[in-house]
């Protein structure tokens, strides 16, 4: 069975590190922060001092970090991934980030030291990683995509290799596409219901099962009715950098995306109004302020 290491204990990383803990897997953890790997070593994970020392210990590493630039860090940084791997190892990246950096990164880690990428951003938010049921798009060669099946079947529902490198990241920015913009028309939506002098908290149930509905509504449309936002299940800040990749990426291959541009200057000017770090929900404040 393959030795794990996992890097990144954030809101995605912590609950998918302590499945893979409890499915009985051998499992090293770094963080740059260390209080955030107290839990989990408590959970029977082994805690490495350094990332180049959990690079050496394990099989597979799994990282689950914020944006492009943090990847490239802890993978071409100083002790980093690639000054540590070697051929064998695995590297499966499952954070959401530019699909042509993480082709670029595939290339220049195996060219370092041999090391194989498989890029499998997840979907699914915090309840998916808790309850295992999250949805992971990979991208990579197939015997690599076959390798991290088992080790990913306690993290998800169903796993879909979509293509080689890069492939994972192009789903994924679809993905966002989709929950983004839609979670801006429902914020639309749920303030059109309260000024119309209609309950809002009872859209979900009412419209459930028609054509309207989706996870994003069941979830986004009570927090917005009755402005919890509370405990932190999607961060402004994370669907924003999705929205930036998906309209760069349309850009990229000579596409257009005028509806997911629009709702990426919306979000763009709620999170610059020091709403980077709250919860999705909370978008809805961008529509219900008083008309000046």
């Amino acid at each position: 069975m393959d030795k794990i290491g996992f890097v990144g204990l954030g809101l995605m990383g912590q609950p998918m590190t302590r499945r893979l803990i409890e499915a009985g897997f051998d499992v090293t953890v770094w963080n740059r922060s260390p209080d955030k790997c107290a839990d989990l070593v408590a959970a029977g994970a082994h805690l490495a001092a350094s990332l180049g020392e959990l690079v050496e210990r394990v099989d597979v590493v799994m990282s689950c970090v914020s944006d492009t630039a943090a990847v490239e860090a802890v993978v071409f940084g100083e002790h980093g991934v690639a000054a540590h791997g070697a051929a064998g190892k695995l590297l499966v990246d499952f954070s959401s980030i530019e699909p042509a950096a993480t082709r670029d990164f595939a290339a220049r880690l195996e060219a370092a030291c041999g090391m194989r990428w498989v890029d499998a951003p997840v979907s699914g938010g915090t309840a998916g990683a808790e309850n295992g049921t999250l949805v992971i798009m990979a991208g990579g060669r197939d015997e690599d995509v076959e390798r991290l099946r088992p080790l990913a079947a306690p993290l998800s529902q169903r796993l879909t290799r979509m293509g080689g490198v890069g492939a994972g990241q192009v789903t994924k920015v679809c993905n966002q596409l989709i929950v983004a913009a839609n979670a801006m028309l429902i914020a639309e939506a749920v303030t059109l219901a309260e000024k119309s002098g209609v309950d809002a908290s009872q859209l979900a149930p009412a419209l459930a099962g028609g054509f309207a509905d989706s996870k994003p509504f069941q979830i986004l449309s009570p927090r917005m009715a009755t402005k919890t936002f509370e405990p932190v299940q999607w961060k402004v800040a994370t669907l924003l950098k999705d929205l930036d990749n998906a309209v760069k990426l349309a850009r990229e291959v000579g596409g257009g995306t005028p509806l997911a541009g629009l709702a990426n200057q919306l979000m763009r000017v709620f999170a610059e109004q020091g709403n980077r770090d709250r919860d999705l929900a909370s978008v809805i404040e961008l529509y219900q302020r008083p008309a000046r």
